[in-house]
């Protein structure tokens, strides 16, 4: 089980446990996060699951491989720091990890 915090656009902060072998969009999505539509359910088919990843995190979470790097190029104000987060799974290791969402998803 690892601690997430999900940092909205206006700096509201959700932390929430999510269960290991989860991926962060579905610990979003269960725990209804705001921000996180998630329209191809995890399928890494859209990009509404965009989120930015705290530069302190970026290596534990690891680069994004190239089907998910396809994929950001729909999404909404990519940085170096974006990531998918149907594509982020979550193990004890990202226990405190920290992301934040986008102003919007396409």
């Amino acid at each position: 089980m690892a601690k997430i915090t999900y940092i909205e656009h206006n700096g509201t902060e959700h932390t929430i446990d999510v269960e290991s072998g989860m991926t962060v969009m579905e610990g979003a999505i269960k725990n209804s996060i705001p921000g996180i539509d998630a329209d191809c359910g995890g399928a890494c088919a859209c990009a509404t699951c965009h989120v930015y990843v705290a530069d302190a995190w970026k290596e534990k979470v690891g680069a994004a491989e190239s089907m998910e790097e396809d994929m950001l190029d729909f999404a909404f104000d990519v940085r170096e720091n974006s990531r998918l987060s149907c594509q982020i799974k979550v193990t004890d290791d990202l226990d405190g990890l920290v992301v934040n969402l986008p102003e919007k998803q396409f």
